[in-house]
């Protein structure tokens, strides 16, 4: 098997948001050990880390917390992992191979004709490469493999 996910996965989700919440709580109690302030000064040094707690939730939601930890090409199949549970998606149940190189990470996302049990949509982080607005190969022979599939051809 090859793995065509991406090994930062990890770092993108869960130790990326630890660090950023991680700061944003250093700050607040930093904040308010340092100085002693009225209620109502104190707003609007709790009022930005509270945005950015806010702000960062959304962000990592709609484009980390959605990455599933690891896709492994087994030839005629996909085995995708996340969280410790492991399913197998046939290249023939995959509809749609999506690419999006203008976000970071890089998303690769999968529709299904059957829903997994990660979903009718399954998005991975393709490995880093040396262009990085290019193509990436391994995406570009998987999209050709999933429609040689669907084509019931070898």
């Amino acid at each position: 098997m090859k793995r065509i996910s991406s090994r930062a996965t990890f770092l993108y989700k869960r130790v990326f948001p630890l660090i950023w919440f991680g700061f944003i709580v250093l700050f607040v109690l930093t904040d308010l050990s340092a100085a002693r302030r009225t209620p109502l000064q104190l707003i609007p040094f709790l009022a930005v880390p509270l945005l950015m707690a806010v702000f960062g939730y959304i962000l990592f939601r709609n484009l980390l917390f959605n990455l599933v930890d690891e896709v492994w090409d087994s030839g005629d199949e996909l085995v995708v992992k996340n969280a410790g549970v492991e399913e197998r998606i046939a290249l023939k149940n995959i509809i749609n191979v999506g690419f999006s190189t203008m976000i970071n990470p890089e998303h690769v996302t999968l529709t299904l004709r059957e829903p997994s049990r990660f979903g009718k949509e399954i998005t991975f982080s393709p490995p880093r490469r040396f262009m990085p607005f290019a193509r990436s190969p391994i995406i570009n022979e998987l999209i050709e493999r999933v429609d040689q599939a669907r084509r019931g051809k070898s």
